[in-house]
């Protein structure tokens, strides 16, 4: 009545280790946030593009430190492209506030006090210069 299996299982069980390495869910979260990060780099440096600003001049120069923190190397850099159209100035800004925001998540999350801070900066610099007002945080 029973037939015991012939093969070997496509399972495997408890006590055998992967044939794969695995990532720590910290350094999930170092590759995650490097990631934003990297990624509002490339936005702020297309802004720098159109605006000219020691202030998108110094978030660069930051976002890049911190992306070569995490990275460990220094990030590659968009290049200056004067073929941007300027209509897409608040496309950008609304871009970056969004990736901003998503950086300070995962920064929060893995508990690092210096991007969150550079994310929240961030989200309240591309805010300002949508002309939106800034949602006050409630007290708890």
């Amino acid at each position: 009545m029973y037939e015991p299996i012939r093969t070997k299982s496509v399972h495997t069980t408890a006590g055998t280790t992967p044939d794969f390495p695995h990532r720590s869910r910290e350094e999930e979260l170092d590759i995650q946030l490097a990631g934003h990060l990297a990624a509002l780099l490339t936005v702020t440096d297309e802004l720098r593009a159109l605006e000219s600003s020691a202030d998108l001049d110094r978030a660069a120069e930051r976002l890049a430190a911190q992306v070569a923190r995490l990275r460990g190397v220094p990030p590659v850099r968009a290049v200056r492209s004067a073929h941007i159209d300027e209509s897409h100035i608040a496309a950008l800004h609304r871009r970056a506030h969004t990736l901003a925001g998503r950086a300070l998540v995962v920064a929060a999350s893995r508990a690092d006090t210096a991007a969150a801070i550079l994310s929240a900066q961030r989200m309240d610099a591309h805010t300002a210069a949508l002309g939106e007002p800034r949602e006050p945080i409630a007290a708890g």
